[in-house]
């Protein structure tokens, strides 16, 4: 994933900007990174790893040392960025929350019209900034330039682009991802999350509608491209990767799942002594259950802060699968005896899961109910790298129905395993349920979850769930 703030201030723009930054942290593990331009000095710009230490530790001198009236940032989750780039539009720097799905047919078109090298990352892999800058590269000027790059990529792309002018911004073509601006007394900022720039003394403005381009100074906002009218935003914001804080399109995260857990329960049949949540995006689901079904919420996992204060993650799978354990400590006088509904996010592998189920049965629990807040994940994500699998073999949903079904997976066979009213679908929970050793397995219905966030369902990405484009 990863989430991006910049800042058009007339005085000096770091404070905002460092801050503004770090408040995207739950949405990035890999690094950080911030640009500044200064009338004087030019661009400033400073990149490190954040996977074992905080943003805000590892920019702490940068912080102190930069100094600029305009600049952007970023929590990236792969490449480094923002990137510096000197072309026929001038130097820029350059920041993007994208997934390129066409990357090599891209990159033979922009060999093809002159372009000479990239720059690869380790494992060979072209940094996908870099590959954006050159499309905004091939036309005349820099507006003509991002909505090229918006209109050929296949996938998500979302970015901020730093002149010495201003701060370009623009939104995914069906805008999957967010962009707002806000605004203050001789500042304006653009931000991926809305509460990031609100302890820093802005309002909100305005939300940059799907394919909007604009470019932001310290005066105001001006409009270069008008929005498009098809949306199609990801679900997944508000059932995972929000913060409670954030909200959407006007739609409250922490409010949306307390609407989810209250659809879930009213579906419910068990009747468990307690309602838990995993930390930290099952909390505001369970409590939204409990409310709807009386059954008293409880905290039987606590997690640990003092040092996880962040989603920190390391890629490979083994070790993520041991510090979701680290991070999570068990309360045994509330497991024990105890009749537990437990709710997550989701179900992608299934691992972390089945394992905190172990526990709680090793803890005495007497029963574990799972009721993950969205439908089966039955394909992995071609917009926001949801799950960074390589296969979606290594989804849960996906080995089982292969099972089920002798290896004969169609796109039709997996319509009918979407269908929360078949008998495929019911064996399929079954299987899960069976294989995690779970009590009882309800995940939450589509039509419920969207009904949940409250905006047209046309306008909401579900790929991931039904295949639907």
């Amino acid at each position: 994933m990863g989430g991006f703030f910049g800042v058009a201030a007339k005085d000096d723009c770091v404070f905002d900007l460092f801050f503004g930054v770090d408040y995207h942290s739950h949405l990035g593990t890999r690094r950080g990174g911030m640009c500044v331009y200064d009338k004087e000095k030019g661009f400033d710009r400073a990149i490190h790893n954040i996977e074992n230490s905080p943003f805000r530790t590892k920019f702490d001198h940068d912080f102190q040392d930069m100094h600029g009236s305009l600049g952007i940032g970023c929590i990236s989750d792969f490449e480094p960025q923002p990137l510096t780039v000197r072309s026929h539009h001038g130097t820029y720097a350059i920041t993007t929350v994208s997934k390129i799905n066409n990357v090599d047919e891209l990159t033979k078109k922009v060999f093809e019209k002159g372009h000479s090298h990239f720059l690869e990352m380790s494992g060979g892999e072209i940094n996908a900034t870099e590959l954006v800058a050159a499309l905004i590269n091939e036309k005349e000027n820099i507006i003509e330039g991002i909505n090229y790059a918006l209109e050929s990529i296949d996938g998500s792309l979302s970015l901020l682009l730093l002149t010495p002018k201003g701060i370009y911004c623009a939104r995914d073509r069906l805008g999957r991802t967010p962009v707002v601006i806000g605004r203050k007394q001789d500042a304006y900022c653009a931000s991926f999350e809305d509460f990031a720039y609100r302890n820093i003394g802005y309002t909100s403005f305005k939300e940059l509608g799907p394919g909007e381009i604009g470019i932001i100074t310290s005066d105001n906002y001006l409009q270069l491209k008008a929005p498009g009218k098809e949306m199609k935003i990801c679900t997944f914001l508000w059932i995972y990767y929000g913060y409670p804080s954030s909200s959407y399109e006007g739609i409250s995260v922490e409010k949306m799942r307390y609407n989810c857990g209250a659809k879930m329960a009213k579906r419910d049949h068990v009747t468990p002594d307690v309602v838990a949540g995993v930390p930290d995006s099952g909390l505001a689901h369970a409590i939204g259950y409990a409310n709807e079904s009386g059954v008293p919420f409880s905290r039987p996992f606590i997690k640990y802060t003092p040092t996880w204060p962040r989603s920190f993650m390391p890629t490979m799978q083994s070790q993520r699968n041991l510090i979701a354990k680290m991070k999570l400590l068990a309360v045994e006088d509330l497991i024990r005896d105890k009749k537990l509904l437990l709710i997550d996010d989701s179900i992608v592998r299934g691992t972390q899961l089945r394992e905190t189920t172990e526990f709680l049965y090793q803890s005495g629990a007497k029963e574990v109910h799972i009721r993950p807040a969205c439908p089966p994940l039955l394909y992995g994500c071609k917009y926001l790298n949801f799950s960074r699998s390589s296969s979606e073999m290594d989804l849960i949903t996906r080995r089982v129905i292969a099972r089920l079904e002798n290896g004969n997976v169609t796109d039709e066979v997996l319509e009918e395993y979407a269908n929360p009213d078949s008998e495929k679908y019911e064996a399929m929970v079954e299987e899960i349920r069976k294989e995690l050793n779970f009590t009882s397995l309800r995940f939450n219905r589509l039509d419920d979850m969207l009904d949940a966030v409250g905006i047209d369902k046309c306008k909401l990405c579900t790929y991931c769930w039904d295949g639907k484009e």
